[in-house]
């Protein structure tokens, strides 16, 4: 029997050891899609407690204790800290099974030098040596997490109109050794669907200084406030749809459109298709031009639970995987992009697993010259950054695609301990890949595969975002 959670963790045979320990684990960190605050980076904040670190803003341990059984006032409500804290770890010997139990003892083991496991008997244990910690280790402060964390590069989540006064303070700070980039996510501006739309259009107006009375005012603003990331070094876009649409329409159709949402009528799908659609190929084309990425999320339900989305709001822990049909459209945006020569870099993530295999398809019918892998297949997203999760979409890739030119891992998370996840998806994938060698169904080259598996976990990403 192994030991748990060991130095050879997920790591069932001597070549993905080697794969490991020798090449992956080494390698710095890039973090392209997260969505920690930058303002906490520049003024290097100090948690006071785990619980801040842990359990503020993370809906994937509110689902955890929410699935134990624990009230609201612990998880999200006006309990202390230390109940807030005891009471997940109550709940954490139950996820046998889910990435979070390991998540969780990666991130004590590695930052707090905790190799004990946390439960509600040693709860208290834990919570005074993290604590103790925290407070005191001149390393645990948010630069210091991502400095012994060996981050090369983070991609934070912005909205157009942010103003990126913290990432202008990052640029231009000498001591900030790790590249922190917005990322361009227009979704408020593009999901026309939304009850956000009509007070977030206003906003944009104020943010650009003149009021919109036609689509080709938003394509303006939009590209604007592109413009402006890109000056502040943006690498990538990202859009949150529920659905990937393809509807074709005029500028009069689409103002019409536009002014009938601002009016507060209601809108036809279609309506709602093609002003999404319109706005989707319009920023792509701003994306090609300054090389950035593309990043299309899609195949969720948010916000399934009326009664708590109204008590808690958006991000909160209830969304679920959703079923689109949204591969033929897809590949109509696409191939629109392609005739025009205005294709960018885009990665592809789909919530619902059963859409990995039309993904890694679709993959091969739009790749181009400018950098190996140039359409992704994404990382698996959310509720299938599990350990059966990666190796699923991994497999899938390497089916139908080129696993070798796979941009790897992202956090997608809210916090600063978080970088372990790296560390998981790089011991899964060793492993895969380790396990396919023992097979004899890969030569047994180590100096090529070790290449390899650096490129997937560190060198790919660098190369495709242009560090």
């Amino acid at each position: 029997m192994k030991q748990f959670m060991d130095k050879d963790f997920l790591l069932s045979n001597e070549t993905a050891k080697v794969l490991y320990h020798d090449y992956a684990a080494k390698m710095p960190i890039l973090d392209y899609h997260c969505h920690i605050n930058p303002q906490e980076i520049y003024e290097d904040r100090r948690f006071e407690n785990i619980t801040q670190v842990w359990l503020g803003g993370d809906h994937y341990k509110w689902r955890v204790m929410r699935s134990n059984g624990v009230e609201e006032k612990y998880i999200t409500g006006d309990a202390s800290d230390r109940e807030k804290f005891q009471k997940f770890a109550e709940a954490l010997p139950k996820t046998i099974g889910n990435p979070m139990y390991h998540w969780c003892h990666l991130e004590l083991q590695r930052y707090f030098g905790y190799y004990g496991v946390l439960n509600g008997d040693t709860a208290e244990e834990v919570w005074n040596l993290a604590n103790e910690k925290l407070r005191n280790d001149p390393t645990m402060t948010v630069r210091g997490l991502i400095k012994q964390s060996n981050v090369f590069m983070v991609g934070t989540t912005d909205d157009p109109v942010d103003s990126l006064e913290w990432h202008a303070k990052l640029a231009a700070d000498p001591t900030m050794e790790t590249k922190v980039c917005p990322s361009f996510r227009p979704d408020k501006a593009v999901n026309i669907h939304k009850e956000t739309f009509v007070p977030y259009i206003h906003q944009l107006e104020k943010v650009v200084g003149y009021e919109f009375s036609c689509i080709k005012c938003v394509r303006k603003a939009l590209s604007q406030r592109i413009a402006f990331f890109d000056d502040h070094g943006c690498r990538a876009s990202d859009h949150g749809l529920d659905y990937v649409p393809y509807v074709e329409a005029t500028d009069e159709e689409l103002t019409a459109i536009f002014k009938k949402a601002m009016a507060g009528e209601p809108l036809t799908k279609r309506e709602v298709d093609a002003y999404i659609t319109d706005l989707l190929l319009h920023c792509a084309r701003e994306y090609a031009k300054r090389g950035w990425a593309m990043q299309i999320h899609f195949s969720c339900l948010r916000n399934v639970n009326a009664t708590m989305y109204g008590k808690l709001g958006p991000d909160t822990g209830f969304d679920t995987i959703g079923i689109t049909d949204s591969g033929e459209p897809l590949t109509k945006v696409l191939s629109k992009l392609y005739s025009e020569n205005a294709l960018p870099k885009t990665i592809l993530y789909s919530l619902n697993p059963g859409d990995n295999a039309q993904l890694g398809t679709i993959l091969g019918a739009f790749q181009g010259p400018e950098v190996p892998g140039k359409i992704q297949h994404g990382s698996g997203w959310w509720f299938n950054d599990t350990k059966s999760g990666m190796i699923e979409q991994m497999t899938s890739l390497a089916n139908l695609g080129l696993l070798g030119n796979f941009i790897g891992m992202l956090t997608d998370s809210r916090s600063f301990l978080s970088y372990t996840r790296h560390e998981y998806f790089r011991r899964i994938m060793c492993n895969l890949i380790g396990t396919w060698v023992e097979n004899g169904e890969y030569p047994n080259d180590i100096e090529a595969l070790g290449k390899m598996v650096q490129d997937i976990a560190s060198n790919n990403a660098k190369r495709y975002f242009g560090f």
